[in-house]
C-alpha cells in the first residue's frame, strides 16, 4: 500500500500547535506525530508493506489564470501563518523527502498518483475536497479509514459547485449548503447534475468556473471540461481561457 500524504494541511496544524515552541520542538513534534498517524494506519492496514510520499504545494497554480468571480484564495492574503512553517516544510523536504509542487497543488498530485495506483493507495489528509476522487482516503484525526467510489466522488465533485469554497475563495450559490446540494443532485446523472448547477449559478461560464476551480486533475496538466459542449445564451461557445 502506497500512502499519500498531505504535508501542507501537516505543517500548518503542527505549526499553530507550536507556536509558542522552539523551531527544534516544532519539527521534533511533527516528527513524533507523522509517525504516530503511520503507526496507526499501518495496524488498520491488511497490506505487511507499505511505502510513504509527501506532498507540499509549491510555486505557482494554474486556478489563478481561470479564476473571474473571486481572486482564488485571495481571502488569504491577511491570514497569520505558523511561526515555524517554513522550519516545517524544510523539515518534510530534508528528512522524509518530500515532493514539492509545481504550477499545482498537492491536492492535485495526490489525486494523480491515487488514480495511478487505484486500491494499492490511500489518501492522508483532512481536506473534504479529497473525497471527490476513487479510493481509500484516512482522516488522521478522526482515525477513520473510507472509501470513496466513482459514483460517490462524482456526487462529491458537484455537490462543491454549488457550496463553494470560502477557504479557496470560490464562490457558490447562496443559501445552498451541503444537505440542500445533496438533496438537488443525489441520483442523477452527471449531465443532469451538470446542467442543475448552471442553472443555480446563473450561467454556463460560472459552472465552467467553478468546475475548473474545484477539479483536482487525475493525470498531468489536466483542465477540466464539462460533460457536453458548452454554449452561452446566445448558442456562442463560452471563453473558458485564462483571463
Amino acid at each position: 500500500m502506497i500512502l499519500l500524504v498531505d504535508a501542507d494541511i501537516l505543517c500548518y496544524r503542527i505549526g499553530f500547535a507550536c507556536n509558542n515552541e522552539s523551531q527544534k520542538v516544532a519539527c521534533q513534534t511533527l516528527k513524533s506525530y507523522m509517525h504516530g498517524i503511520i503507526q496507526d494506519l499501518v495496524m488498520d492496514l491488511e497490506e505487511a508493506t507499505h511505502s510513504v510520499e509527501y506532498y507540499l504545494t509549491g510555486k505557482g497554480n494554474f486556478r489563478t489564470d481561470y479564476a473571474i468571480t473571486e481572486v482564488y484564495k485571495g481571502n488569504r492574503k491577511d491570514v497569520e501563518k505558523p511561526k515555524h512553517l517554513q522550519a516545517l516544510r524544510d523539515f518534510f523536504v530534508s528528512d522524509l523527502g518530500a515532493i514539492v509542487t509545481s504550477g499545482e497543488e498537492t491536492d492535485d498530485r495526490i489525486a494523480i498518483r491515487a488514480t495511478q495506483e487505484g486500491d494499492k493507495s490511500i489518501s492522508i489528509s483532512l481536506d473534504k475536497d479529497f473525497d471527490q476522487f476513487k479510493g481509500w482516503h484516512y482522516n488522521f484525526v478522526k482515525k477513520n479509514k473510507y472509501y470513496i467510489t466513482e459514483e460517490e466522488g462524482l456526487l462529491n465533485f458537484y455537490k462543491q459547485f454549488l457550496v463553494g469554497d470560502k477557504i479557496d475563495n470560490i464562490v457558490g450559490v447562496r443559501g445552498l449548503g451541503d444537505k440542500k446540494s445533496d438533496k438537488l443532485l443525489r441520483g442523477k446523472t452527471e449531465l443532469e447534475m451538470y446542467d442543475i448547477c448552471v442553472e443555480k449559478l446563473g450561467s454556463e461560464e460560472r459552472a465552467i468556473e467553478n468546475g475548473i476551480l474545484l477539479y483536482l486533475r487525475r493525470e498531468d496538466d489536466e483542465i477540466w471540461q464539462p460533460p457536453r459542449p458548452a454554449t452561452t445564451d446566445d448558442g456562442q461557445k463560452p471563453d473558458i481561457n485564462p483571463s
